[in-house]
């Protein structure tokens, strides 16, 4: 620990010729200047786990990019959100060699005298961020400027060789954790495209082994679909599947601790991204303010009924912890008995119940749906022997994303108890 150094960053990337920039700023590249497709331009929105979310990414154009040049990142930069949430950053990989520091954001290149991934690391302890979020300068809009950034106190290891050791054991969670989410999107991918295929093309399987449509299964036209389906099949209402519960407000005398004893946490709209549920950032209140009907259970889903944004209204995850939750007044928890569980939750995700919820939010300033919406939401009612073997096919990969999703929320916490650890030395890597 006594060989441990107390410097700054300002310093660190001094040594090792590094350096601290600015993003554009608006008067050097304007709303008018960003395309449909073109060099993805990383604003603040897209830092998530330290990494580039590409979900939602603006593009500029080739010329605007050489035009602006030195706001391109190499690998190894990391860039920082300059406004907002001031801890959001993103490691830059091989894979974003090239794109481009937006506004909004501050580009960090780290020099020869840090590991980088050291570097993202530390900058992610409580200790620093914590650091980060006082000196943000605003009080409407926290905001960071290359002089404060440089002042971040490090504690840093003799050599980067220490550091890459220290890296390497946190970057090993976090790669399971990577892998774990790229086969929970490959397992959801799957069930998607057996959704289109079943219950859109209709080609499930027939009688026969067949595909139903494409091997001349019979067709009729239903009015309240507007469109042909298979015949004996008909159109339902998405309330004769499910049971919606929706959220209570909590008052801030409701709130509490989460190591107060009998605290529940509490699922809010923020919890729901990317079609899954996180269960960080929580707050929680006793579980005498929660009854049985208003906690989550696993493998129900849970939907944001309420936003400021038409992109956001609508979104659902699936629950897939056995851990009781509470949820908040803006979601309602949609549940399904187990005769429908796995076709629900792929209609949820569906192109089409995106269009229909689009459509209730058009022309109103505030994006609210009610029950009303959600249980008379048009689908399909289909022939009990191929919803009974959809259940049974998509069962097993519903299974492997709860086991995938709860083994993250378990790397995360000990990624999370190791990493203030590892990063003042008190505990060490050989």
């Amino acid at each position: 620990m006594s060989k441990w150094q107390q410097t700054t960053l300002g310093e660190v990337l001094g040594d090792g010729g590094g350096k601290i920039q600015t993003g554009p700023f608006g008067s050097q590249l304007h709303a008018s200047d960003y395309v449909e497709s073109g060099i993805p331009c990383i604003m603040p929105a897209n830092m998530k786990n330290n990494r580039v979310n590409l979900l939602g990414i603006a593009f500029i154009a080739e010329k605007d990019a050489q035009r602006l040049s030195q706001h391109l990142v190499k690998e190894g930069d990391i860039v920082y959100s300059r406004r907002g949430d001031v801890t959001q950053k993103a490691l830059i990989g091989k894979t974003e060699i090239g794109y481009f520091c937006g506004t909004g954001c501050l580009l960090v290149r780290p020099g020869d005298a840090i590991d980088p991934e050291f570097l993202t690391y530390h900058l992610s302890t409580p200790s620093n961020q914590s650091w980060i979020i006082k000196q943000a300068v605003g009080a409407t809009m926290p905001s960071l400027n290359t002089a404060i950034l440089s002042k971040v106190p490090l504690n840093l290891p003799p050599n980067k060789g220490t550091q890459k050791k220290v890296a390497t054991v946190l970057s090993a969670l976090d790669a399971k954790i990577d892998c774990n989410n790229r086969i929970n999107a490959e397992l959801e991918a799957m069930a998607k495209t057996l959704y289109d295929y079943w219950f859109v093309q209709f080609d499930f399987p027939d009688a026969n082994g067949k595909p139903y449509k494409s091997s001349g299964g019979k067709m009729v036209y239903n009015a309240t679909l507007k469109r042909e389906i298979p015949v004996g099949w008909e159109a339902r209402k998405l309330g004769q599947y499910i049971s919606l519960e929706r959220g209570v407000t909590y008052g801030k005398e409701d709130v509490c601790t989460s190591n107060t004893k009998n605290a529940v946490g509490v699922l809010r709209a923020t919890n729901v991204t990317a079609n899954v549920i996180d269960t960080d950032d929580l707050v929680y209140v006793p579980d005498s303010k929660l009854s049985l009907a208003q906690t989550m259970t696993k493998f129900s889903t849970l939907m944001v009924m309420s936003s400021g944004s038409k992109e956001h209204v609508g979104k659902n995850g699936i629950y897939f912890f056995d851990e009781p939750l509470g949820f908040g007044a803006f979601c309602s928890k949609i549940t399904s008995d187990t005769n429908s569980r796995y076709f629900v939750n792929t209609f949820l995700q569906s192109k089409w119940f995106r269009a229909y919820i689009k459509n209730q939010c058009l022309g109103t300033n505030i994006n609210n749906l009610t029950n009303d919406h959600i249980n008379n939401c048009p689908t399909i009612g289909a022939d009990p022997r191929v919803s009974r073997l959809f259940e049974e096919t998509l069962k097993a990969h519903y299974e492997k994303m709860a086991v995938n999703t709860v083994e993250n929320r378990s790397l995360k916490q000990l990624r999370d108890w190791l990493l203030p650890l590892l990063m003042s030395g008190q505990v060490t890597v050989a």
